[in-house]
């Protein structure tokens, strides 16, 4: 007797998938960290993001090939689990921990110094008290954002955006500027230029194309996955690169960067009030709501991944692996990953939050490039030079730029890797056995 298994539909096609990746990555991504952007790379927030795409569309490419190999788990510690090693496997999942984590802390950080902007009489600590209440309570009821919710969400910031480009082009050419050289300074001002400098800000661009990875998530649902997983995550960065290249260039041109943010974590704010005062209000709600969905999203996804570490062991299960009966969800996670993000948001300032979680993003991604290497080009009958070369170059980019990752991120990521590796050499007696499941299906 035999009995037909439920299935998901492949009826996504390329086009659906590089909406759901610019959704996710968000149209009004760079504006969060123009600021803190311009700050460390004196001033070359677009040189940064262009440089910061280059390395990301490679690192695209390879997790498109990876999803090819794995069509049914997308996931780096996945691919570094089986291609390479599980302990490795193992380490670039507490690396993806830290990234996930650290997503919601930065979020509650930029929401509750941009709330306190309208009620200045309410302290942005405050403010961070009632967005974990939100962010926690919402997750807990078991909240899911619908594709349409998104969609208009994603229509929204667009309509914000074509709306700043408006303002902007109204601004420059309304008011006198000093030529040609006013119009390439943002690529690269021969007064402020420092290739470290220009480096360390690269390292936090990254932070404007995090979550391109999650398009191969979708594997199951997706006409032809093997060719379309790969062109729409590589689409979807070179989509984003460009219209942020785009956002920052005019948002420098308003406001050249000789001259100091009242605040650089709220900076775009700032630039888009000297354009149309109404229009930075404008702004600023609009990136509070992206944060806020953001962060929510980031929360719930950072419980689910510690859900899959505890289920499959790598956790203790009976905290991290329990699953609360009435609503389905991994209760325990969300409170801890809540009050971790709270805790994190009075301590940690924004722009060492973000360097903190490009650090665990960034050795997620050079284990995904290492792993292309280990699949098609070491493990292939057939020795392609290419299979070698480009994910090679996409694995030295992302360690160029973690090297240049200021030095307290350094630090604190360096202690959260070696309590991990601590951990898992305790649990393992010295890696000898298997931290991670890598049949369980993705998270």
């Amino acid at each position: 007797m035999s009995s037909t298994q439920p299935h998901l539909r492949r009826a996504l096609t390329l086009w659906d998938l590089i909406l759901y990746g610019v959704i996710v990555l968000q149209p009004v991504a760079p504006m969060s960290v123009f600021g803190v952007i311009s700050d460390r790379g004196h001033g070359h927030v677009v040189t940064t993001l262009l440089l910061a795409m280059v390395g990301m569309l490679i690192t695209a490419f390879s997790y498109g090939r990876m999803a090819r190999a794995y069509p049914s788990a997308g996931s780096a510690f996945t691919y570094v689990g089986q291609e390479i090693n599980p302990a490795l496997g193992y380490i670039t999942g507490w690396s993806m921990v830290m990234d996930y984590m650290l997503n919601p802390l930065i979020c509650i950080r930029w929401c509750s110094e941009a709330a306190s902007a309208f009620a200045p009489e309410v302290r942005p600590w405050m403010w961070a008290i009632v967005i974990f209440f939100l962010f926690t309570g919402l997750n807990l009821r078991g909240v899911k954002t619908s594709a349409r919710v998104n969609a208009g969400l994603a229509t929204g910031m667009g309509l914000v955006v074509l709306a700043f480009f408006v303002a902007a082009a109204r601004y420059i050419f309304g008011n006198p500027h000093d030529g040609f050289a006013f119009f390439t300074r943002p690529f690269y001002d021969p007064a402020t230029f420092n290739i470290g400098a220009v480096m360390g800000g690269t390292s936090i661009a990254v932070l404007t194309y995090i979550g391109f990875d999650g398009i191969s998530t979708l594997s199951e649902e997706v006409e032809n996955p093997r060719r379309n997983i790969l062109l729409a995550t590589v689409l979807t960065c070179l989509v984003i690169g460009v219209l942020s290249a785009m956002e920052c260039y005019a948002g420098q041109l308003v406001w050249p960067a000789s001259q100091p943010f009242p605040n650089s974590d709220t900076a775009f704010v700032d630039v888009a009030k000297r354009t149309l005062v109404p229009l930075g209000w404008i702004t600023a709600v609009t990136l509070i709501v992206a944060n806020f969905g953001s962060g929510m999203a980031a929360q719930f996804g950072a419980a689910r991944l510690l859900y899959g570490m505890g289920r499959s062991n790598a956790l203790p299960a009976k905290f991290f692996g329990a699953v609360e009966r009435k609503r389905g969800i991994p209760r325990n996670n969300v409170i801890f990953v809540g009050v971790i993000a709270l805790v994190g948001a009075f301590l940690i300032p924004y722009s060492l939050g973000a360097e903190m979680l490009n650090f665990g993003a960034l050795i997620a991604f050079m284990g995904v490039n290492a792993s292309v290497i280990m699949h098609y080009y070491v493990r292939a009958k057939e020795k392609k030079l290419s299979n070698f070369i480009l994910p090679l170059l996409g694995f030295l980019v992302c360690l160029l730029l973690w090297i240049n990752l200021s030095r307290p991120a350094q630090i604190l990521g360096g202690v959260w890797m070696l309590v991990g590796i601590a951990f898992g050499a305790w649990k393992t007696k010295g890696f000898r056995g298997n931290l991670i499941d890598f049949n369980l299906p993705p998270e």
